[in-house]
């Protein structure tokens, strides 16, 4: 009888190359797989820590969405004249619901859907520059070890879905410079289209975009074909500034009001001014130094030194052609735009110790994650013989970055000036109007977050949008608002302004005075004569 040990097993042994072919036959559904658990994962994780509503921009994201679909004017106009409106319109199908509203899933989940597909668009845009497997394995899991990436991701803020849509408008860019189809054209002008009504930046890679697609014109086939390639991509790309000039004109009187209105960046931007603490504003070396920190912070310094050799190689490399190296550098509109709105004062951003005392808006240097992955991807590719200690040095960072939970974006939304403490307000209101006949007065363009948070039904609240309602309650207040949140003396809070100008708050007590808001009440002799239901009929 033969033991045990006599046995001979017989373990079949697969080559390298077989099972890395195995591997590249499913890498797709693989990674998609994979995107879609951590996605979950981490937005689950986030929700439970009560994180993913930090920032007070999501809650006012959320209630615009909420806006269009519930309160005393509901329709499409409350998307607004500032934010653009994609974002908003594509939780249309969801914002009615209370827990998709309350929750924060109702944005989020199109931040994750972004996210999953930007994974995606990373493996195949090295795909396009012809980087072996692993290389875009490696430029993907760059992306996705990110914990800033991973947090935006599960949260309402648009960051996620913007950088999506822009890298899907690369990728398809790259891809017309090297197949010269028109069908590419369109797809690149149609992802482009999109992220013009999602932020401001997309109207950079739209004008970028547009002057690559004229010089490759020009460079391989004339100055007739390249009009005619230039008109077919403006003409579908341009579309979504083309509509959004339309959209303030019909709504707002004015088709720049999204730009010079009241509620404006540029408005927001000339009271900065004003304070002097818009440093960047005129000042290109301190503009290139704010946003190389928001880089590094967002990025991480390990891989965005690794980024830098690799777009250098990426845009040297001989067997490369010439037209795809110029597509390609449209991966780095991010930066040039984030420079160039700081240098103009168009945009504020914060870096807590460089040139504030918080942060604010650091989350825009997140905008070029994808560009780092694509270029750390490429530069493993070229690193034949130094692969295994990179992905030991990149695997030893990321582990410490997530053990120290080290992602600046969460510190911007829970500490910084993109969070400001509105929980006192909004539980009074929500304990103490809730159970209450009355309207709100409120201004939602300084207290959005208040609305968000008391809980309360958007119908409970009049606001901007409201109409005729604001109209009338703002003038007098006493017959419509029995309670009003505003800025006491702050002449930016149209509430105050409006009702100070009415002199009718002598009708009102003062009933709470907090850092962020005051709380005032109408006085029990006036209570009998005020609205409590919504009486002005449908408005136009």
């Amino acid at each position: 009888m033969r033991s045990f040990f006599d046995i001979n097993i017989t373990i079949p042994k697969y080559k390298a190359k077989e099972a890395l072919g195995f591997l590249s036959a499913f890498s797709l559904p693989i990674m998609l797989v994979f995107l879609s658990l951590i996605s979950i994962y981490f937005s689950y994780h986030y929700y439970q820590n009560q994180l993913g509503l930090a920032y007070n921009d999501a809650r006012s994201h959320l209630d615009i969405g909420r806006r269009v679909v519930e309160g005393l004017k509901p329709g499409m106009a409350q998307l607004g004249s500032v934010w653009l409106p994609l974002p908003h319109i594509l939780m249309i199908p969801t914002i009615w619901n209370d827990f998709m509203w309350h929750s924060g899933l109702s944005g989020a989940i199109q931040s994750m859907a972004a996210f999953i597909s930007t994974g995606f668009l990373i493996h195949q845009i090295l795909k396009k520059l012809k980087v072996h497997l692993l290389g875009r394995i490696f430029g993907v899991l760059v992306f996705v070890l990110n914990l800033n990436i991973l947090y935006l991701q599960s949260t309402a803020m648009t960051e996620l879905l913007l950088i999506a849509i822009m890298t899907a408008g690369v990728y398809e860019l790259i891809a017309f410079h090297q197949n010269g189809t028109i069908l590419s054209l369109i797809k690149s002008a149609f992802w482009i289209m999109l992220s013009t009504l999602v932020r401001y930046d997309g109207w950079f890679l739209l004008f970028y975009s547009a002057m690559l697609i004229l010089l490759y014109g020009f460079q391989t086939k004339g100055v007739k074909k390249a009009e005619g390639l230039f008109f077919l991509f403006c003409s579908l790309a341009g579309l979504g500034v083309f509509l959004w000039v339309l959209w303030n004109a019909a709504i707002f009187k004015d088709p720049l009001y999204f730009a010079f209105g009241p509620y404006s960046a540029h408005a927001q931007q000339d009271q900065l001014d004003a304070a002097g603490v818009l440093i960047t504003k005129g000042d290109i070396f301190q503009s290139l130094k704010t946003y190389w920190y928001a880089l590094i912070y967002n990025s991480g310094i390990f891989q965005v030194l690794l980024a830098v050799p690799g777009a250098i190689l990426l845009f040297t490399d001989k067997n490369i052609s010439p037209k795809v190296k110029m597509a390609s550098t449209a991966l780095l509109t991010p930066l040039w735009f984030n420079i160039i709105a700081l240098y103009f004062g168009h945009s504020v951003l914060f870096i807590q110790g460089l040139n504030g005392d918080t942060w604010f808006n650091v989350r825009y240097g997140i905008m070029m994650m994808p560009s780092i992955a694509v270029f750390v991807g490429y530069l493993f590719h070229r690193l034949k013989q130094s692969q295994l200690p990179l992905i030991g040095l990149f695997l030893f960072v990321s582990f410490f970055v997530f053990v120290s939970k080290d992602a600046v974006t969460i510190d911007d939304g829970r500490v910084g000036s993109s969070q400001k403490n509105v929980t006192e307000v909004s539980d009074w209101l929500g304990q103490n109007a809730g159970n209450q006949e009355g309207f709100i007065l409120i201004s939602a363009a300084s207290h959005d977050a208040i609305i968000f948070s008391s809980g309360l039904p958007m119908k409970k609240y009049i606001h901007e949008g409201t109409g005729e309602y604001w109209k009338s309650a703002t003038s007098s207040p006493d017959r419509w608002a029995r309670w009003i949140v505003m800025r006491t003396n702050d002449q930016n809070d149209q509430t105050f302004k409006l009702v100070n100008i009415s002199g009718a708050l002598d009708k009102y007590t003062l009933v709470e005075a907090y850092p962020f808001a005051d709380i005032y009440e109408l006085k029990p002799e006036f209570v009998p004569f005020v609205e409590t239901k919504p009486v002005i009929g449908r408005q136009k």
